[in-house]
This record gives C-alpha cells, structure tokens and sequence, in this order.
C-alpha cells in the first residue's frame, strides 16, 4: 500500500512540478499555495514510495490532503462524493495510517533501523 500510494501521490506531484505524466495543470509560481503543494506531493510522494522518514512525512502529507479538501472540496457540498473530494480523502487516511503503523520492513527506515 505504502509503495503504490506513494507512485501515485508522486505523479500528482510530477504533473504540477514537471509536466509529467501529461493531463495534469502545470503550477506556474513555485512561491504559491499550489506551489508548495506540488512540491510536497512529489518530494513527499517519492519518500513514501522509498520508506524514508516515512512516520514524519506521511503525517505532514496527510495534513496536506486535509487542507486540500476543506480548502478545495468541502466548499462544495457536504459529502465528499458530491464535492469530488473522495481522493483527497483517502488520500489524508492512507497517510495518517502510515503515520502511525510505520513504513513497514521493506523500506529505508527499516533497513536504517537495522544497521
């Protein structure tokens, strides 16, 4: 679970940082509110998809998706269905999940935590 969200947490980082993977829209100012988000998903993305500094980031990242939705979604409608929040949401538990039950043993924090 920790591998594949972090493959797809990055690619929403990749479309608003690099362009990549195509369909996406590009963050234009890296100084902005979106900008830092993208940041956040790529660089977050790719230490979840490795299993580095996983508890710290996933809680930061979780914090994130939270924002997004009551900033982007809740505004909406009252159900996450309705307000097209629904991955901002599993997204926020799938990262609070990972904040606290760990990376998992085949990650760099385990194999840190072995040496």
């Amino acid at each position: 679970m920790r591998i594949a969200t972090g493959i797809l947490f990055t690619s929403h980082g990749g479309q608003k940082l690099l362009g990549f993977p195509t369909g996406g829209h590009k963050v234009e100012h890296l100084m902005t509110l979106m900008g830092l988000a993208a940041i956040l998903e790529l660089v977050g993305g790719a230490l979840i998809l490795i299993g580095f500094l996983t508890r710290p980031v996933a809680f930061i990242l979780s914090g994130e998706m939270a924002v997004a939705y009551f900033m982007a979604h809740a505004s909406k409608g009252l159900w996450p269905v309705q307000n097209g929040g629904e991955l901002a949401v599993v997204y926020c538990f799938v990262f609070f999940y990972l904040a606290a039950a760990g990376p998992g043993p085949l990650s760099l924090d385990a194999l840190r935590k072995k040496g």
